[in-house]
């Protein structure tokens, strides 16, 4: 029997793909338990349907993120750090207050999640942070940190 899976069954697929199985594990397992369908011209146009919505939707995330990337690399995040006699730093600077600051000083809004970050900024200067927007899309941040 052919049968479109709708989530992923162990020896058999992955969700999305149409397989052939016995009648009996199809009828009495699979379809019952919700884990497929049977493959019908009407299903597989409705499987086509999801797969074109699905690549649609990745696309439009990329551009998104393209966009953003552009917004990104036109500004800079300025935060200020306590310093103390001699220029010596107290503390450091996280990812949350960054992406805090962005949303205030630019009104962009990020994840924290998604700043890379390879050392922690503790120490007054300029900074790049790489940013992953998508996948495929990794942007760079200007931070400068100032002493109060």
């Amino acid at each position: 029997m052919k049968i479109i899976l709708l989530s992923d069954v162990k020896n058999v697929g992955k969700k999305g793909q149409i397989c052939e199985v016995a009648d009996g594990y199809a009828r009495n397992f699979l379809i019952r338990n919700g884990m497929a369908v049977p493959a019908s011209s009407q299903a597989e146009a409705i499987l086509e349907g999801q797969k074109q919505k699905k690549i649609d939707d990745e696309v439009k995330a990329i551009e998104d993120a393209q966009i953003l990337k552009e917004k990104l690399s036109k500004v800079t995040v300025v935060l200020s750090l306590k310093t103390g006699d001699k220029g010596r730093v107290f503390g450091s600077i996280a990812t949350k207050q960054v992406a805090e600051e962005l949303q205030k000083q630019h009104k962009l809004v990020i994840d924290k999640r998604k700043i890379l970050e390879s050392d922690p900024i503790n120490a007054i200067g300029a900074y790049v942070l790489k940013v992953e927007l998508h996948r495929s899309v990794i942007a760079e941040l200007k931070v400068q940190v100032k002493g109060v």
